[in-house]
């Protein structure tokens, strides 16, 4: 997982520098119809991280050819420029690299149900799953782009 340093320095500090960080990163992703239509949870549009636009579409088409898509019952958000909960560390969520889902269900520090393989694809297409944390920190909701 990268480390705050290493996403400071590629993206910069969002709480220091926010419009630049914003104007040179950020994007509206208009979320494609097909997608929509599929996985009723998910919104119109989603402000992301530009370099996590092709991976995050990639992962739901995935998800919807196999049929795991059923299990997104809930978008919990993207972007938000705040601290890890319980750190004084930068959350991936403040550079619009990692989206939360199914919170209800998959509540942090609390029992993850996810099947494994729907993990997996987002593994396989190289993103880091809250669910394969520690108990101290285990996110299940919580999905991060590695490969930023």
């Amino acid at each position: 997982m990268k480390t705050q340093a290493q996403l400071i320095a590629k993206f910069g500090d969002p709480y220091n520098e926010r419009l630049r960080f914003e104007n040179k990163w950020m994007k509206v992703w208009i979320v494609p119809v097909d997608i929509r239509e599929a996985i009723p949870a998910m919104p119109a549009k989603i402000y992301l991280n530009k370099l996590m636009e092709a991976p995050l579409d990639k992962a739901l088409r995935r998800l919807i050819s196999l049929g795991l898509h059923v299990e997104i019952k809930t978008w919990d958000g993207c972007f938000n420029i705040r601290k890890k909960r319980g750190s004084s560390g930068i959350s991936a969520h403040a550079w619009g690299i990692a989206v939360d889902m199914n919170a209800a269900t998959n509540p942090f520090k609390g029992k993850v149900t996810w099947s494994a393989k729907f993990l997996q694809v987002w593994r396989d297409i190289g993103w880091i799953c809250g669910a394969d944390w520690s108990a101290a920190s285990k996110d299940g909701m919580h999905f991060q782009w590695e490969a930023s």
